[in-house]
């Protein structure tokens, strides 16, 4: 799915249907993320389901989260259970992954929207990397 096509159906979603009532920025970007994210995981389950379980998704990341230009083949069902999972145990890590990965906000973007300093979210997004990472290894059995 090309950015381009995610960013049009999120939008359109988030405006078509009941009225949205956006409370300032933070609930738009959050808002607009979690949408993303949404979005994302229902094409890789609908792709899973079409190919009989090819289950990766190819998802190009954005620079400023990977540190450099590149396409990463991703298990987006995997990590929407992980992600789901970190925000039993910590919901701000868990936002700041969707607001970074899936809302393509930089560092301090995001520690603006979260309401915390630049290097708290340095802090909270190198944590909740290395969980998430674990998570994904491990599966359910972590």
């Amino acid at each position: 799915m090309q950015a381009t096509a995610l960013v049009h159906e999120a939008y359109l979603r988030l405006v078509t249907g009941k009225p949205a009532h956006w409370h300032g920025r933070t609930h738009f970007f959050a808002l607009a993320a979690k949408m993303m994210r949404q979005i994302l995981v229902d094409h890789a389950r609908a792709r899973n389901a079409a190919k009989r379980g090819g289950g990766l998704l190819t998802v190009p990341l954005d620079e400023n989260v990977a540190g450099a230009a590149e396409t990463l083949n991703l298990d987006l069902i995997g990590l929407d259970t992980a992600l789901k999972r970190l925000a039993t145990l910590d919901p701000r890590q868990s936002q700041l992954v969707e607001l970074r990965f899936f809302g393509g906000l930089s560092i301090e973007e995001a520690a603006t929207v979260l309401d915390i300093s630049p290097a708290t979210a340095k802090r909270e997004w190198a944590t909740a990397r290395v969980w998430l990472h674990h998570a994904m290894e491990k599966g359910e059995e972590a």
